[in-house]
């Protein structure tokens, strides 16, 4: 086949995507305007496939557009992430010889044997797991919340000190600017699940206070407790789990010539020449563990949430198979931006999830609850900064574990992929600039965002306008109605629901092309670059998980297992803690990086004292 024969799927792929855009796009809007066509033409399976075609064709077109640098792809400093190209019969025979046989073949044991126990001791399962994690909840607890802690205090260090001067792999520029950058690091590390617990969790808190406060529930001071822990969960505390694995990894690649895979955290203390061993091989298979468990439990959480918003909007009932279509559609999507490599797909999807994030927003904003959003998120704003230490000091208790220890764990079991993929992102970066961006600015997105979502569910429910909880009440308490009634309720809710949607499937996209990809690398060999077949193979394999959890069942028990992989991330984040900072006393010390103090101090102006004059005539 020649070149230009061979070019001929790559143009003919977009312009069949844009088509199928435009036309299911045109669909969906008499939808939208007019509800009854989508009960009496389309029905709820017809409508479910035209929306995902909709959403899943256009974000497919991004991901399938050509990339005109992309010869220069290989000189840059995404040769972490490069996707190597060539035949489909080339990618299938060396899917089994790229691969770690260890790393490949032991999460699939794993989940398959989990799955296998799910359908023949159901209740059995469930409760071996459940006690499983209480424990590890309850006995760990102390070491999350300090570990979490120490990471926000190590994350300002790194900003203030002189070591938040050292530019990560020397003399070089970055690859992107700094709002791709942000885009890239903020949709990959948060996924679907600033939508899915955008409008609920702070309703939740509202509902049932936190014990540290003793505030009435449902009452006006349990509304601003609410927010103020809702910040706490998504705020600086949780992005500083990412960072605390992210830039030493970062520092170990680029500094030290480490492969970019989890394991190199434990470079200063056994050596680049020893990173091949079975404990170091134990950490990447235990990394793409909690990989697909996360995001496949994810995407099972973000398909329950668009499905219902269906059944919600239409009155419809999409029958038994949605899943599958749903799960199916949104695997063609991410599969196809991985493939397309760092600087197509997952760039491309990553901006336009940023956009919609922000449109949203600002939209809510304009038409929402305007004066109680300001009013009492800077209560609460300033509250949370307030008691941010006892917040985060609590650590006992079955509130503080089902909620505070919960997430912190949750957060961990992310951070070994969201990690990854930040260390290959920050070539050429500052440290002080990585934590300003993966910490400080990614903390200021969520808070907006869960001020503005929850601010409005909150006013809504406490103003007796909507009546939120019941709506969850009566669906069994699943908190993936949540954003409905709220949206529905408000000036232009159709527009607002349609973005909704939307955010749905480009979130969970954005995360998942991510994990595709860093799962890819963490389990082939090293120094060997991921095929399209094995991304293509790892793709499918999460939706696999996904599909299992909710045909199967067991999503919470799933979420818990993958949970349970936190604690022993939370070690590793003090295990790279440890190992930075040994690494920057060693090989850092000198003049040649400053502090932020000693930086602002040389930019003001100086000021010279002039003592040459003549004093003055005192003479009468």
């Amino acid at each position: 086949m020649g070149a230009r024969d061979g070019a001929e799927p790559a143009r003919m792929l977009p312009n069949a995507l844009l088509a199928t855009f435009v036309g299911a796009g045109s669909v969906v809007l008499v939808g939208f305007f007019f509800p009854s066509v989508v009960d009496n033409v389309l029905g709820g399976r017809a409508w479910l496939v035209v929306s995902l075609l909709f959403f899943g064709s256009g974000l497919g077109y991004l991901a399938a557009l050509p990339y005109e640098g992309l010869g220069t792809e290989t000189s840059t400093a995404s040769t972490l992430l490069h996707v190597r190209r060539g035949s489909l019969l080339n990618h299938l025979s060396d899917v089994m010889k790229s691969h770690d046989p260890v790393i490949l073949g032991l999460p699939v044991v794993v989940f398959s044997l989990y799955f296998a126990l799910q359908i023949v001791f159901p209740a059995g399962t469930t409760a071996a797991v459940g006690s499983l994690t209480e424990t590890v909840l309850s006995g760990f607890g102390p070491l999350l919340v300090a570990t979490v802690l120490l990471a926000v205090g190590f994350c300002v260090f790194l900003f203030g000190s002189s070591w938040g001067d050292i530019r990560l792999g020397g003399d070089v520029e970055p690859t992107y600017t700094l709002p791709t950058y942000f885009a890239l690091v903020f949709t990959a590390g948060i996924a679907a699940g600033i939508v899915f617990w955008g409008p609920a969790e702070a309703l939740f808190h509202y509902q049932t206070p936190p014990p540290l406060f003793d505030v009435t529930p449902q009452s006006g001071a349990a509304v601003d407790v609410a927010l103020r822990y809702t910040l706490f969960h998504w705020g600086l505390s949780a992005w500083s789990a990412y960072a605390v694995i992210g830039i030493p990894l970062a520092y170990f690649v680029f500094e030290r010539d480490a492969p970019l895979r989890i394991s190199s955290i434990l470079t200063p203390f056994v050596g680049v020449d020893n990173l091949d061993s079975y404990w170091s091989r134990a950490l990447d298979t235990l990394a793409v563990f909690a990989t697909i468990g996360g995001i496949a439990t994810s995407i099972a959480l973000v398909s329950q949430q668009f499905l219902t918003g269906v059944e919600f909007q239409w009155g419809v009932s999409s029958g038994p198979f949605a899943p599958v279509l749903f799960v199916g559609g949104l695997a063609a999507v991410y599969v196809l931006s991985a493939v397309s490599g760092l600087h197509r797909g997952i760039r491309r999807i990553a901006g336009t999830c940023v956009v919609l994030f922000a449109v949203f927003a600002l939209l809510l904003f304009a038409v929402g609850p305007k004066s109680f959003v300001v009013e009492r998120g800077t209560t609460a704003l300033g509250s949370y900064v307030i008691h941010f230490i006892p917040m985060s000091l609590v650590s006992s208790g079955s509130w503080a574990a089902s909620w505070t220890v919960w997430n912190w764990a949750w957060w961990f079991s992310w951070a070994p992929f969201a990690g990854t993929f930040l260390a290959a992102l920050s070539r050429g970066r500052r440290i002080r600039t990585v934590v300003l961006t993966t910490v400080a600015a990614t903390s200021a997105a969520t808070s907006v965002w869960f001020l503005v979502v929850g601010g409005s569910t909150l006013s809504m429910q406490h103003s007796g306008r909507v009546d939120i909880l019941s709506a969850i009440e009566a669906r069994g308490g699943s908190e993936a109605v949540a954003g409905f009634p709220l949206l529905s309720a408000l000036p232009l809710g159709d527009l607002l629901i349609f973005l909704f949607f939307a955010l749905i499937v480009a979130f969970i996209v954005t995360s998942a092309d991510t994990s595709t990809l860093i799962a890819a690398i963490l389990a082939s060999r090293r120094g060997i670059a991921p095929s399209r077949g094995s991304i293509a193979l790892w793709g499918a394999f999460q939706a696999a998980v996904a599909l299992a959890v909710i045909l199967i069942g067991g999503g919470e028990t799933l979420q818990a297992l993958a949970v349970l992989t936190g604690a022993p991330f939370a070690v590793l984040a003090l295990v790279a803690m440890i190992g930075l900072a040994l690494a920057c006393i060693r090989e850092e010390r000198g003049g040649e990086h400053t502090s932020l103090v000693r930086h602002v101090l040389n930019r003001l102006p100086s000021v010279q004292l002039h003592h040459d004059f003549d004093p003055p005539d005192r003479e009468k």
